[in-house]
């Protein structure tokens, strides 16, 4: 990772980000605390007083959010550091967390499950721990990503050594909404892997943005970047459908797959104009119809952006930059078609009928009383109908300007304002060289243009298996064996002793090996050798990892000697109980509570002999609502409930435990 106290640009407002954090989370207390004594006092004045607390905190909290916005916004630290005359590009920020001290819990678990020294497991822990610290500052490019994707294939083998979904490991994974700031803490390590396939694909965003968009090389590794953060995005919206976090909700993943695939289609547009566009009948049917493209994929993600529930959460300024881009890349369509009409006169040695197929592409119908032919051939129409393209492309440049002038994030980046200015005026230029003449008496509407592409943009699927990580519990045995979900007895110290150069057993698949065919006269099963029994040590030397022939070797290597073994033998698995991880409910998540009262109640409904705790339990059921955990937002309310507007700040209450 890198130099957590570097100061980088990009470092700076990481480490702000983390600073508004903190701050969110204390005015979200401290409202939780208002509102629990609003609901509790009877006094008048207190609830006065309260109300004055409880309106100060909530601007608090809007000014709090505003901040998180700019940052959200501040798009010139992530573009390339050379000298361009581009539209930025929008990266996604890192998701903060917390450190996590992993020690404790998994070396009881290594000690009461595997039943093996765990202080000989320090230094595996230790590089778990500090390889996760390392993802909290990843470098921004092949190596950061190589580093998060190691460290999200480490939770896979984590997770199945160690963690059950009917125990808790008591580890406490906390991260931080990118939109909104607010903490979701969870003891489920799902959590932790969905945070950091975020991150996975924040990063990826962020290499896109920094790419110079004045090569061609440039643009090929933004585009193939963007195309790779909306596959990982992807693959985190069909993975882990239930994440109690808004910034990777279903709704929002959508959204910003959609951005992703949109950027990657601007920069599909530049890098087929970089070399230069000439001023050639065919080449400008073709850059109209990209660019036109590119107007169409903003304009639809503007309108996902509008939707609920995302429009509360998305930042204002993204929603604003995509209807400018939108706006902008129309107009600049309607300004290449007329070009084609007012510089490119149909002459004698033309091919009329290419030219008339490639007008007629552009669009879905002509204006009443035009045909395609006769505008090539007519002059005067071909003046009109372009001239009505210059005005529809004046009307969004104005719009753009108009729409990032409204923006206070927007408006303070200068090369957006010069961008469009320059465009806006290279339209304006145009429409002054063209003929004087009455334009009251042309009545032409410009017609849409239809959008097309050679350059079909897609999602690139993850490909996490090109990255080759070992499991840092290794030595614990072969994770098909020894996992968290397979019981084992305290390993068994068996005393062998050759009999007639016969063991009294044989040995089968591996590693590790098993017991097999054991002869139930022989000398090891009088003293406790099972049928089925796995063999782990022989002499002393750890054999989890060695195959039948391997373990044979060992076994006769030492001739008529006795020699010791330790085997273990697998027990009935626990039967499943009920999650204790939150899960989405229809209205709210439910807690760890919320589930063993239910739990409970199908007790007491079966056997009939427990009295029903009624105050309890019904307490429970009429703040079911609200009881959700505490640090986790909430989902949208069920149709049923009365509709009552949710702030993403909204989620703390009086049965907080984690804090």
């Amino acid at each position: 990772g890198c130099n957590p106290l570097a100061e980088t640009g990009r470092s700076k407002l990481q480490n702000q980000r983390a600073v508004l954090n903190q701050q969110i989370l204390r005015a979200v207390r401290m409202r939780a605390g208002a509102e629990n004594l609003l609901r509790a006092t009877t006094n008048n004045k207190v609830r006065e007083q309260v109300l004055l607390e409880l309106s100060f905190v909530n601007s608090d909290l809007q000014i709090l959010k505003e901040e998180l916005e700019g940052l959200n916004i501040s798009v010139e630290v992530y573009q390339n550091t050379e000298e361009t005359f581009s539209i930025p590009l929008v990266p996604l920020g890192l998701k903060e967390t917390k450190e996590v001290d992993f020690t404790l819990p998994l070396k009881d678990f290594i000690l009461e499950h595997y039943s093996e020294d765990s202080s000989e497991y320090e230094d595996e822990i230790a590089d778990l721990m500090d390889l996760r610290q390392a993802c909290r500052t990843p470098s921004r490019d092949e190596a950061g990503i190589e580093m998060l994707i190691s460290y999200f294939l480490q939770l896979g083998h984590i997770e199945n050594r160690f963690f059950l979904p009917t125990r808790h490991m008591g580890v406490l994974f906390t991260w931080y909404d990118s939109f909104t700031g607010v903490p979701v803490c969870q003891q489920n390590l799902l959590l932790e892997k969905a945070s950091i396939l975020f991150n996975i694909g924040a990063l990826y965003t962020q290499i896109g943005t920094r790419c110079n968009r004045q090569t061609q090389a440039g643009l090929e590794n933004a585009v193939a970047a963007f195309q790779r953060a909306g596959g990982v995005l992807s693959y985190l919206k069909e993975t882990f459908t239930h994440t109690p976090s808004y910034d990777m909700s279903p709704a929002m993943l959508n959204v910003l797959v959609k951005m992703m695939l949109a950027q990657a289609q601007e920069c599909v547009f530049e890098q087929i104009g970089l070399p230069g566009i000439r001023n050639e009948f065919f080449t400008l049917v073709k850059m109209t119809q990209e660019v036109a493209k590119v107007g169409e994929v903003y304009m639809l993600l503007n309108t996902a952006m509008n939707q609920e529930p995302v429009k509360e959460n998305i930042p204002y300024s993204w929603s604003k930059l995509s209807q400018i881009k939108s706006d902008h890349y129309k107009a600049l369509a309607h300004y290449f078609i007329a070009t084609i009409l007012c510089d490119h006169e149909l002459q004698s040695g033309d091919d009329e009928d290419q030219q008339e197929k490639a007008l007629s592409q552009l669009y879905d119908h002509m204006p009443e009383g035009l045909m395609v032919l006769t505008v090539l051939r007519d002059k005067v129409q071909r003046k009109q109908l372009g001239k009505a393209h210059l005005r529809k492309a004046i009307v969004y440049h104005e719009e753009a300007l108009r729409v990032c002038g409204l923006c206070k994030k927007l408006r303070n980046i200068d090369v957006l304002q010069e961008v469009l200015t320059a465009a806006h005026k290279r339209s304006l230029l145009k429409y002054a060289q063209q003929e004087i003449e009455d334009d009251f008496l042309s009545l032409i509407q410009a017609p849409d243009i239809l959008p097309k592409t050679e350059h079909k943009i897609e999602t690139i699927v993850p490909q996490f298996s090109k990255v080759k990580v070992k499991d840092f519990f290794h030595r614990l045995g072969p994770l098909t064996v020894f996992s968290a979900k397979q019981r084992w007895t305290a390993p068994r110290t068996i005393r062998i002793h050759h009999e007639a150069e016969e063991l009294g057993f044989s040995l089968k698949g591996g590693p590790p090996v098993q017991i097999y065919c054991l002869d139930p006269a022989c000398s090891a099963a009088s003293v406790g050798l099972k049928e089925g029994d796995y063999i782990v040590s022989v002499g002393g030397m750890d054999c989890k990892w060695l195959g039948v022939n391997e373990v044979l070797e060992k076994l006769k290597s030492v001739g008529e000697q006795p020699i010791e073994i330790e085997v273990i033998s697998c027990q009935d698995t626990a039967a499943s109980m009920h999650s204790k991880s939150a899960t989405y409910s229809v209205g709210m998540q439910k807690t760890y509570s919320l589930i063993c009262l239910a739990m409970e109640e199908d007790k007491i409904d079966q056997t009939k002999k427990a009295p029903l705790k009624l105050p309890f339990l019904s307490w429970g059921t009429k703040n079911r609502q609200k009881a959700a955990s505490t640090l986790c937002l909430p989902s949208a309310v069920a149709a049923s409930s009365p509709k009552k507007k949710l702030s993403p700040f909204t989620l703390f209450n009086t049965e907080s435990s984690l804090y």
